[in-house]
């Protein structure tokens, strides 16, 4: 990483990105009713990434309700993403940053440009488009969504 990734209080850059099933997403559409938590992952079809991802797969109800949306980035391509998606039973958002390639993770500050990968940022925008909550972990290091859990409650209690 060359960047620092941005910190709670920050704006969050707005984006438009293709999802697994080629539609555009915008974060600034879904802002203003929900909080949207981003999750930035190194590859699919890579282990950490599939556990990570089927835990939230497993627990949609905590990442996807009238408080959140939540979108999984990566550089993958498009049809890389539907194939996995389609394989492990994706039904959120899966974004693909992958022309100009890894744009919107270098705009968050967790692009591994040697790698040409995302890191495993994860970011809870609240509906004001601020940061509420982050976490960036180490490559190779699952992350842990009780942060998460947390911060959205306070920001939904707020």
């Amino acid at each position: 990483m060359t960047q620092q990734p941005l910190s709670v209080g920050d704006t969050a850059p707005d984006f438009t990105l293709r999802d697994q099933n080629g539609r555009d997403v915008s974060l600034s559409e879904c802002l203003g009713e929900r909080a949207v938590l981003l999750v930035f992952y190194p590859f699919a079809f890579s282990g950490i990434c599939t556990g990570e991802l089927g835990e939230i797969r497993d627990d949609l109800g905590r990442f996807e309700s009238e408080a959140v949306t939540t979108f999984a980035i990566s550089c993958d391509p498009m049809f890389s993403l539907r194939a996995w998606a389609d394989q492990q039973g994706y039904f959120f958002p899966l974004l693909s940053d992958f022309w100009p390639h890894g744009q919107v993770a270098s705009d968050f500050g967790v692009l591994d440009e040697s790698a040409g990968k995302a890191e495993r940022g994860t970011f809870l925008v609240g509906r004001d488009g601020r940061i509420a909550w982050s976490l960036v972990n180490p490559s190779g290091q699952a992350r842990d969504f009780t942060g998460y859990h947390e911060a959205l409650t306070q920001l939904v209690d707020a």
